[in-house]
């Protein structure tokens, strides 16, 4: 499970653009291509829009961003006073109704969870303080701790009823933290406000997510590249990837920047929730799906998962795909695709 961002390398940098131009609503000669960026959810938040007038697309971005600042405020475990925090505060065995934002979130990240065997876990929230905390320090942390944490996670210990729209928490010392599914959620939640603008010609980059609407003018996509950026004591020796998106969204998961030495060893910010340890070793997975709560949630289950239970959870949602890259020990990178994978390559 990987701990809310900045959680993750970003290894995902949205070049030029390339292609023929795919047909789309009369009048696309007219618009113009406008970014705008803010500091959100810990990260930086970069919308890229074709609209009629620099006037249009300001209105649109900031609308965007007003939905961004909202959904914080209800999914963050870093606000004391978000909805998550005031979920995680309420008496156990008591069902809490929830905003249908959260609602959907923790229902999407309970099937995956059941689907990947807790590799993803949205209770992993003791564990993952417990893995900041050693990160600040630069400490290991003590085995004991772990093994107490542990006993306040599991995606079973959660409970939820979609007719009265409630979660309960078995426990009342829990603690859910949404950073491997919350900001693929929110990028496809701006690129609707965009597209309800009507500038459906746009792309939000969000950390580590990337959610693509319809293709930029004369393109078939966006470019995007997938890039190893190792850290020690990993070499460069993979050729970067290139993905033309449209309608679609990108994750990846890894610690080409984020991880730590402790005692000699190498751990990625990446935490399973099964075992309660930072994983050593740790792969770079890309997940490319048709929404970006998707594309999240399951690259950070396959980060956790072995390559063949990666592959068949990401290959169980397709056209969902992946390429997942794995260290070996002489600090190479072994390759490995789901099916589909070359659908979504650059032609």
């Amino acid at each position: 499970m990987i701990t809310p961002r900045p959680r993750r390398a970003i290894c995902i940098l949205v070049l030029a653009l390339l292609g023929p131009l795919l047909g789309l609503a009369a009048g696309p000669a007219a618009l113009e291509r406008f970014e705008f960026s803010e500091p959100h959810m810990g990260t930086h938040c970069r919308l890229v829009l074709y609209a009629a007038s620099h006037a249009a697309a300001a209105t649109a971005a900031t609308a965007a961003f007003a939905r961004l600042r909202e959904l914080d405020l209800k999914l963050s475990d870093y606000k004391d006073d978000s909805e998550l925090m005031r979920l995680c505060k309420q008496p156990a065995g008591t069902p809490q109704p929830v905003s249908p934002e959260l609602f959907t979130v923790l229902e999407i990240g309970q099937e995956i969870a059941e689907q990947s065997g807790g590799a993803f876990d949205v209770t992993i929230g003791p564990l993952a303080q417990i893995w900041r905390r050693a990160r600040r320090q630069a400490r290991l942390p003590d085995a004991s701790l772990i093994t107490q944490a542990r006993q306040r996670v599991g995606f079973r210990l959660l409970q939820l009823d979609r007719a009265a729209r409630t979660a309960t928490l078995a426990r009342s010392d829990m603690r859910l933290d949404l950073g491997g599914i919350a900001k693929g959620y929110a990028a496809d939640e701006l690129l609707a406000v965009i597209s309800a603008a009507g500038w459906p010609r746009a792309m939000i980059v969000l950390g580590g997510e990337v959610v693509a609407g319809e293709p930029p003018l004369d393109a078939k996509g966006w470019k995007v590249e997938i890039a190893a950026v190792p850290g020690p004591p990993m070499e460069s020796d993979v050729s970067p990837t290139f993905l033309l998106l449209a309608r679609a969204a990108v994750s990846t998961s890894g610690d080409a920047e984020q991880y730590v030495l402790l005692d000699g060893e190498r751990y990625s910010h990446v935490v399973d929730p099964r075992t309660g340890w930072a994983l050593r070793a740790s792969p770079q997975v890309t997940v490319v799906a048709r929404k970006g709560i998707w594309a999240d949630a399951l690259a950070t289950a396959a980060s956790v998962l072995e390559t063949s239970a990666a592959v068949r959870l990401i290959e169980q949602h397709a056209p969902a795909a992946g390429l997942l890259r794995r260290p070996t020990p002489d600090t190479r990178w072994e390759e490995t695709a789901t099916r589909g994978w070359s659908d979504w390559l650059r032609r």
